[in-house]
């Protein structure tokens, strides 16, 4: 993990995620040499359910579903 400092880590942002990107480097961005914020690679991503799709138990729909009550 390295650290760095808030103003570096604004005019080196760019280089700073290709680091992170290519490596997976950590970074602690510091202000006055106290940690404020990490700068990390995102973790697993969770995928979105898909609409339309039944998870889990199966179900049913009565015959009368769509009649006026």
């Amino acid at each position: 993990m390295k650290r760095v400092g808030i103003f570096e880590a604004k005019t080196r942002l760019s280089s700073l995620v290709a680091e992170i990107m290519s490596e997976g480097e950590v970074f602690q961005i510091t202000k006055h040499g106290h940690t404020v914020a990490e700068l990390r690679p995102p973790q697993a991503q969770a995928t979105r359910p898909q609409r339309g799709v039944a998870r889990g138990p199966s179900f049913w729909i009565a015959e009368d579903f769509e009649e006026p009550l």
